[in-house]
């Protein structure tokens, strides 16, 4: 009789209809694409660099599980993209994807990767559908909803007392979205939305379409190389000494302000992170990046810093068993880590839920140029499309 029990529970187990107890899985298997060359190198680089330092602070596992992990340079091309993916998935079958830095590459891939029912962390990107109806149980931003940052510019530059405002962004998902985030709490006029192709280096028709406009300040989201090259031309055409520039925390971090040097000194711009927040977690982790790398690390970093530590996070609290796919989810929405950005969570999109401070970039106590803390923007901020996302609760 008991191996006639035995012989039916394999076969019932076979056949899917009888649930094995879950065990601890061997490793966890991560895909970690981002962009590793041509104008937005910086900013992949920026992340894998942060990931890496959360992995070595958490012993080189997460969770206690060993890592298997693959970096991509996705080559900011789509394309490249949908190949790797592809890969992390049929012949990797990894446990979750992550490290993506431009949505033109995370978009196209990210439909495969939710139909495989594999999660996704996104390190940079928040797009509006994902926070919207489109929202997903495998979709979690680390970083922000694309108009979180850009519309606390908004509400500066009304603050400020600016009346007329001049934009300018790549023509990509990420570049409309935040020139509508900035328009959302932006009180005064738009005198020019110019939108250039995603990759250009050369500004001079817009910095003329500028100076005709007049604009009593000039917001622009122009990540790596783009915002490194339109500051300099701003700044050599003598915009700089009539019109102030407003930026995301994106466009004028490290990276930026080590290209650029001392011309941009005293931009103000927003962000959900900044190096000399005062807690723990962030100081143990911009005091060994430093050590480690040997520059001051940026918000991608920090992002992807906060991103490894989830993971971690989530591991420990299923205890290994990450095939527990329910539970791994649950596990990651809890949030149950220590953020370098202070208060985090996330919200019913499992977008973040978080303080925006402002930022101007000034000389520290060691005469570095880099970016200090003057105050906070808006306080627990949540994006406006969540109410529109319907994602059952426990996904």
């Amino acid at each position: 009789m008991k191996g006639t029990l035995t012989r039916t529970a394999a076969a019932l187990l076979a056949l899917g209809l009888l649930c094995a107890p879950a065990h601890a899985a061997d490793e966890i298997r991560i895909g970690f694409m981002t962009t590793l060359s041509g104008p937005g190198a910086a900013l992949g680089t920026e992340v894998r660099d942060g990931f890496l330092l959360a992995l070595k602070h958490s012993g080189d596992k997460f969770g206690g599980l060993p890592v298997k992990m693959e970096v991509v340079d996705d080559q900011q091309n789509p394309q490249t993209g949908r190949q790797t993916v592809e890969r992390f998935l049929k012949r990797d079958k990894v446990d979750l994807v992550t490290g993506g830095v431009f949505s033109n590459v995370v978009l196209p891939v990210l439909p495969s990767i939710l139909q495989a029912d594999t999660v996704y962390l996104s390190t940079n990107t928040g797009p509006r559908d994902y926070a919207a109806d489109k929202c997903d149980p495998n979709f979690f931003a680390l970083a922000w909803q694309n108009e979180d940052i850009p519309a606390a510019m908004g509400k500066f530059a009304s603050d400020m007392g600016y009346k007329k405002v001049a934009m300018i962004a790549p023509n990509y998902p990420g570049g409309r979205e935040s020139l509508e985030g900035f328009k959302h709490l932006y009180k005064g006029e738009i005198v020019e939305e110019i939108y250039t192709k995603l990759g250009q280096l050369d500004y001079a028709a817009e910095l003329a379409t500028i100076r005709v406009a007049k604009p009593d300040a000039v917001f622009f989201f122009l990540p790596g190389g783009m915002g490194v090259n339109f500051i300099k031309q701003f700044d050599g055409a003598g915009l700089s000494k009539t019109i102030p520039l407003l930026a995301p925390g994106f466009s004028a971090d490290e990276d930026t302000i080590k290209a650029v040097g001392e011309s941009i000194t005293g931009l103000y711009n927003a962000s959900q992170w900044a190096a000399d927040l005062d807690n723990a977690a962030n100081k143990r982790f911009v005091a060994d990046y430093i050590k480690t790398y040997g520059r001051i690390p940026t918000m991608y970093a920090a992002q992807a810093y906060d991103t490894a530590m989830l993971i971690d996070s989530a591991v420990k609290k299923v205890g290994g068993k990450i095939e527990d796919k329910a539970a791994f989810r649950k596990a990651l929405r809890a949030a149950d880590f220590q953020s370098v950005r202070g208060s985090f969570r996330f919200n019913t999109n499992q977008y973040p839920v978080q303080d925006i401070y402002m930022r101007a970039v000034a000389k520290n106590a060691q005469g570095q140029t880099t970016n200090k803390t003057v105050g906070v923007v808006i306080k627990a901020h949540a994006d406006r499309f969540a109410a529109e996302c319907k994602m059952a609760a426990g996904g």
